[in-house]
């Protein structure tokens, strides 16, 4: 499997543990970045830290929350091509119409169980890392 670096950003720190431990109980062998605010992520990326292969945002954090990331991100043409996948608990349609307006490459729905999660995980990591093909250098 390809190394990669993967970005979670949630303000859950039980969330944000128990995403990492589905994803790598996945395979998953590349770097797992967190972040509990938003504020954080869109400072990490724009100081020119390692660049994301693909982004797990939650929508509803503190400071920040993950449609203004969404769209700062998507509007910068630096990190544009950084593939955003969201990971919330909320079903509304008015959310995920939006996320995908502001160009989300992906909406999940964050599981209530952790079986649930570990399979939604595999399917985001054989997807993104096995099926997808990603820009080598963003």
């Amino acid at each position: 499997m390809i190394r990669s670096i993967i970005i979670v950003a949630d303000d859950d720190a039980d969330d944000r543990l128990l995403i990492k431990e589905a994803i790598r109980e996945n395979g998953f062998a590349g770097q797992i970045h967190c972040f509990d605010d938003g504020e954080k992520l869109v400072q990490h990326l724009g100081n020119g830290f390692s660049p994301a292969s693909v982004i797990l945002l939650d929508l509803n954090m503190p400071r920040k929350d993950g449609r203004e990331v969404l769209r700062e991100i998507k509007s910068d043409p630096n990190l544009r091509a950084i593939p955003i996948v969201i990971l919330s608990t909320s079903a509304q349609e008015d959310d995920i119409e939006y996320c995908y307006g502001c160009g989300a490459n992906t909406y999940l729905i964050k599981p209530s169980s952790y079986e649930e999660l570990k399979k939604s995980m595999e399917a985001f990591v054989i997807y993104w890392f096995e099926v997808a093909v990603l820009k080598s250098s963003l």
